[in-house]
């Protein structure tokens, strides 16, 4: 038994195909396939049952190909740790991120990793949340960031900030000649939400559940209609779709520093949202807890630290930064 063929079966198990896990492997379909063999008939188990169109997992091949991830995990930890020994910081860090983070931090955070651990280089993945913590799990990457809440994997987690909920609206609404909007306001509107998969999907349907009816049936394209991005949605709301809510990174600058000179020079108008207490004190804004995310087994500690420590050094407006 050899590490290769441990990592051919966990590629196999991942991919369920034969073709596409050699391709992942940088091998030949024939290597990989007389290497799955060979570890079988070692093991004198069927880790795979074959067919024409599909490769699935037998019971005992999932935690046998569980028990691989883990050898492959601390085999990788020998050379960290080797590595760790001259430099904590050395080799790249492999980073998820969500797709409704990622554009707006990654610019100034890859700007600060370079200027501060430029021997760290960023490997970056943007994915959804599911598939980023199997991802974690499989040792793909090292680290995400992510939005709570997501299931429970026992990952050790690191806060970094909560992020306020803007409401974005075309200029040309009436909503947009208020300095605020109240969720109960929203409620009225036709709102436009990012398509299944996105988290942030389920943020804005906690602040307005009863939109969660109508981006499930065909009735409801009237009271809501889906984009795949945080910018195309933008690009709805300025064409005057309806209106969504956004995270405070992902609103332009420009967008507010125009509304501060009571000028407005964009097609999309972003408000907070703020409510009110029935005794008239403010209701706290809704908002989005982004968290770091890495396996408990992870050993280079220093290079989370590092990663923390330059995200904080990004400027992050109207966010509350977390220790």
């Amino acid at each position: 038994m050899t590490l290769t063929e441990l990592k051919y079966i966990v590629a196999v198990a991942r991919e369920r195909h034969f073709g596409k896990a050699a391709d992942a492997c940088f091998v030949s379909q024939p290597t990989l396939s007389v290497a799955v063999k060979k570890l079988e008939e070692e093991l004198d188990v069927k880790l795979f049952e074959r067919s024409a169109n599909e490769v699935s997992v037998t019971p005992l091949g999932e935690e046998i190909v569980r028990q691989a991830q883990s050898v492959l995990e601390q085999a990788a930890n020998i050379k960290d740790i080797a590595k760790r020994g001259k430099d904590p910081l050395a080799g790249p860090l492999k980073l998820g991120v969500i797709y409704t983070i990622a554009p707006y931090l990654l610019p100034a955070l890859v700007r600060q990793v370079i200027t501060k651990s430029p021997q760290m280089p960023l490997v970056l993945q943007e994915n959804f949340t599911v598939k980023l913590l199997e991802m974690l799990r499989t040792g793909e990457i090292d680290c995400a960031i992510l939005a709570e809440p997501f299931p429970d994997t026992g990952l050790a987690l690191a806060p970094l900030y909560d992020e306020p909920f803007y409401a974005a609206v075309p200029s040309s609404h009436a909503l947009a000649q208020q300095a605020s909007v109240t969720a109960e306001q929203l409620k009225n509107e036709t709102m436009l939400l990012l398509g299944n998969g996105h988290c942030f999907r389920d943020h804005v349907l906690e602040v307005c559940p009863e939109f969660a009816r109508f981006s499930s049936d065909a009735e409801g394209i009237r009271k809501s209609f889906e984009g795949s991005s945080l910018e195309t949605i933008k690009h709805m709301v300025a064409a005057g779709m309806g209106i969504t809510l956004v995270p405070r990174l992902s609103v332009p600058k420009e967008a507010l520093e125009s509304k501060k000179r009571g000028v407005e020079t964009s097609f999309v108008k972003y408000l907070p949202v703020l409510d009110t207490r029935s005794d008239g004190s403010s209701l706290p804004p809704p908002t989005r807890r982004v968290v770091l995310a890495w396996r408990r087994s992870f050993t280079r500690y220093e290079a989370i630290a590092a990663l923390r420590n330059a995200i904080y050094s990004c400027e992050l407006p109207g966010v509350s930064r977390l220790s």
